[in-house]
């Protein structure tokens, strides 16, 4: 992010489309998709050739316009993580990526019960699919940079331990997500993952022994 020139000085919303045409020299596009599939990202010799965005996202209402930013991200989640697998491969196995793998255009379908922060966020919702789950890391790493979170929820945090270990009570944790989702322009659900990552409230508990 640094390196594109895009990360924000201060807390703000990540230019997360002007990201993926900085980074993967290609604009993001939209097309009309299969039910379900809301994007996915091509793969050539060369890396990423195209990332789609389901048509459907095209919507003019608040919360439309952060899914949308949300699926950008998981997109350019893939294309930073993945775009080896196809430049060293040049027909990765189905098995590698099952039935989320288009063979004919070498592509990775993303389907919506697959993108944390669309369809619902269950913890421990790992069902197998490393590589949506490593897409979905992306979200909250591109779109909440964690820099940026410690600033915004500075007069939140307190500090914990003689280490000075800082920390987000249990209290706060709604003021923060709607503190972070009106700043960083993501839908609440997406500032609750970011925010459990960051601040779990498993290690508040421990501090605190």
């Amino acid at each position: 992010m640094r390196k594109t020139g895009l990360l924000p000085k201060s807390p703000g919303p990540v230019r997360i489309d002007r990201f993926v045409e900085k980074r993967f020299k290609i604009p993001h596009s939209y097309k009309n998709l299969p039910d379900g599939i809301l994007g996915y990202t091509q793969f050539g010799p060369n890396g990423v050739e195209e990332i789609v965005i389901s048509e459907s996202l095209e919507n003019n209402s608040k919360v439309s316009e952060r899914r949308l930013r949300t699926t950008i991200a998981h997109e350019a989640g893939h294309g930073l993580f993945h775009a080896h697998l196809f430049i060293f491969a040049q027909r990765p196995p189905r098995s590698l990526f099952g039935d989320d793998l288009d063979e004919t255009g070498f592509k990775i379908l993303c389907r919506s019960d697959a993108i944390e922060g669309i369809e619902g966020f269950k913890k421990n919702r790992y069902d197998g699919k490393w590589w949506e789950y490593q897409a979905n890391l992306a979200i909250g790493t591109l779109l909440l940079p964690k820099s940026l979170v410690e600033m915004a929820l500075e007069p939140l945090l307190k500090e914990r331990g003689q280490l000075g270990f800082k920390v987000l009570d249990v209290d706060d944790r709604e003021e923060a997500a709607k503190t972070l989702s009106d700043l960083f322009d993501v839908n609440p659900i997406v500032a609750k993952i970011r925010i459990s990552s960051m601040f779990p409230e498993e290690k508040n508990l421990q501090l605190t022994l």
